[in-house]
């Protein structure tokens, strides 16, 4: 996607909600939220009320990203707003939406930690009639998720893959190249959709013999990084590099979900010898997030790419949904046909997404507002 179409979706969700409402460690590390988009000081049509926004953990930049823009955009919009971190933790976060429906909020917004743990707490906020839309991360095994927002998963894992590709192509390497997959928590249900996407592009690699997974892990399962932990990616490279790569083999290039793993992943690297730049020694490693340490990376020449999620409209349409829903009206939805929790087809909207290398970075996040340069060239928000 085109970046004056991101800008262009970016106007367009923040002035409907507008009018809604008038009407760890290792290669790098980052905590500290970036800038939130939203509209100003505008009471919603509805008489206010208390939403609820249960996110996974702290420990990502990502989730702390998208507490802050959902909390600054429901208050915006007049709302109260309980925004909760559960650390990680199911039980700590099934306890917390508990304690939400007790307060009494009309709307829970949820990003859950495991899809299919929140069953019972659904329940109990359908016997109160509280909507409820999961973010970001579809919620299973319960015919009470209203609505979901979120970004185009499939196609998150198709430019993941392409990414690989293209900087497999560039790095003066011929084919064929030595790779090795890295997926994201199966408990989580995007992990699936990013790792079809991009086997949708690399499968047909592999068969051609231009791709060799030289560990023949090649199954999610394999791939899999339970809760998506830096530490737990950085010790499976480790241990991959042990059993596969000696005697000169070397990598090429790493599929990674998400950019906390592919700091683990160049910390595994980088520790087994590895050095340089990517196309002057160094292995192509993709990401998600556009987390700013791994930008910095980018930058640096030593991660590949990254694809960027804007939070703030991700939040803007999570607002939006949640207005619809306590206005008696049913959200726009994108897609009617895909998502399907084990009991039902959750009705959608999904977001489009930008890949990030080196040559764009300033186009793509600085132009945007999301981190200014000196962010970037200091690594740090």
């Amino acid at each position: 996607m085109k970046l004056r179409k991101l800008a262009v979706a970016a106007a367009g969700l923040l002035l409907t909600l507008s009018m809604a409402a008038c009407a760890g460690g290792g290669a790098g590390s980052g905590s500290t939220p970036a800038p939130t988009a939203g509209g100003g000081e505008s009471k919603p049509a509805v008489a206010g009320g208390k939403v609820g926004v249960s996110m996974p953990t702290r420990t990502s930049e990502r989730w702390i990203q998208d507490g802050n823009a959902v909390e600054k955009q429901l208050k915006e919009a007049g709302y109260e707003v309980s925004l909760q971190f559960a650390n990680d933790d199911i039980p700590t976060q099934a306890q917390q939406i508990d304690q939400m429906i007790t307060q009494g909020v009309k709307v829970l917004i949820i990003a859950s930690i495991d899809g299919t743990a929140l069953a019972p707490q659904l329940d109990a906020a359908a016997a109160k009639g509280i909507k409820v839309i999961a973010y970001d991360r579809l919620i299973r095994d319960s015919k009470n998720v209203d609505f979901y927002v979120s970004f185009d998963n499939f196609k998150v894992g198709v430019a993941q893959g392409e990414s690989l590709i293209e900087g497999l192509k560039a790095s003066g390497k011929p084919a064929p190249w030595n790779v090795e997959l890295f997926a994201g928590s199966l408990d989580d249900n995007n992990a699936h959709f990013f790792f079809n996407g991009a086997m949708s592009v690399i499968q047909p690699m592999i068969d051609s013999g231009d791709i060799k997974i030289v560990s023949g892990q090649t199954s999610i399962d394999q791939a899999a990084t339970l809760r998506w932990q830096q530490e737990t990616a950085q010790k499976r490279m480790e241990d991959l590099l042990t059993a596969n790569y000696q005697g000169g083999t070397k990598v090429d290039g790493v599929l990674s979900a998400y950019d906390g793993l592919s700091r683990g992943i160049i910390t595994a690297l980088q520790n087994n010898g590895y050095s340089g730049t990517v196309g002057a020694g160094f292995p192509v490693v993709t990401g998600q997030d556009a987390e700013i340490a791994s930008v910095k990376l980018i930058q640096d020449g030593i991660q590949y790419s990254t694809i960027f999620k804007d939070t703030r409209l991700l939040a803007a349409q999570a607002v939006k949904s949640a207005t619809d829903l306590l206005e008696g009206k049913e959200p726009e939805a994108n897609n009617t046909k895909d998502y399907d929790n084990g009991v039902k087809v959750v009705p959608s909207y999904l977001l489009d997404v930008v890949t990030v290398t080196k040559a764009n970075i300033t186009e793509a996040l600085v132009d945007s507002g999301y981190w200014t340069q000196a962010q970037i060239d200091k690594g740090v928000a």
